[in-house]
């Protein structure tokens, strides 16, 4: 499931296949943005927000967002796709490389000046360089009414979390994730974790939480409900929290180990 760190590696890795080079094909397939063609521009730069994507080449920032189940492909020029070309949304291709974007929820152009009002209800981002805990903190209190689940997955607080590592973290942290946010009494430490842990994965593909990288070892709670709790043996629960159709998520816990 794509979290911030998923992003993260993924502009790293385009960045790196893409940064200074000319443009030589442009092809996107959204009706808004089809007949934009940026060839013979010279991607700048690739940098993650949060959930966000950016690739700025000298006119626009070509943004997108994974979602669910988007992904970013590269594929040397010659070598077999893993997916048919037919179903990405945009291909950009340069002399050496062709890189792809398949099942993006949101991908748009925009000027690079609409950066900053596009993406500036995010909070701080978690893995970003100018990161700042103290903030994170401040606005998680400002609704001590919401689930710590909710609370920790609304980008506005603070952005990179899915609903992986909010499930992860409450686990980690003896907490609910039905708890009300007010109601956590040490908010920095929270953060704090949540700030090691995703930084802990952003270079390796096996996200774990437990330290454990062998597969379905990985992590505590997230998609294990029914199973045994990995500290006490309690069997675990699934759940959905939310106070709108927007808000409304899974979470997983163990009966036992948080409250």
């Amino acid at each position: 499931m794509p979290e911030g760190d998923t992003v993260y590696r993924e502009a790293r890795s385009l960045g790196d296949a893409l940064r200074g080079s000319v443009l030589t094909r442009c092809d996107i397939r959204v009706p808004q943005w089809a007949t934009i063609d940026l060839t013979g521009e010279t991607v700048q730069e690739i940098a993650s927000r949060g959930k966000h994507l950016l690739i700025r080449t000298d006119s626009v920032s070509v943004h997108s967002h994974l979602k669910m189940e988007g992904s970013w492909h590269l594929y040397r020029h010659g070598t077999a796709w893993q997916r048919p070309a037919f179903q990405a949304r945009i291909v950009l291709e340069t002399l050496d490389c062709a890189a792809a974007g398949f099942d993006l929820g949101v991908l748009e152009l925009m000027p690079r000046t609409a950066e900053v009002p596009a993406l500036g209800y995010l909070g701080p981002d978690l893995l970003g360089a100018d990161w700042d805990a103290g903030e994170a903190v401040r606005r998680l209190a400002v609704r001590p009414d919401v689930p710590v689940a909710v609370a920790l997955a609304d980008q506005r607080n603070l952005a990179g979390l899915g609903n992986v590592y909010v499930n992860e973290l409450c686990f980690l942290r003896g907490i609910l994730p039905t708890r009300l946010i007010g109601e956590v009494t040490d908010l920095p430490a929270l953060v704090g974790l949540a700030h090691r842990l995703i930084n802990a994965n952003r270079d390796r593909v096996e996200r774990t939480t437990t330290g454990n990288t062998r597969r379905g070892a990985r992590l505590w709670v997230h998609s294990r409900h029914g199973q045994a709790c990995r500290r006490c043996g309690t069997r675990l629960v699934r759940s959905k929290i939310g106070r709108s159709e927007l808000e409304l998520r899974d979470v997983f816990w163990c009966p036992r180990c948080q409250t």
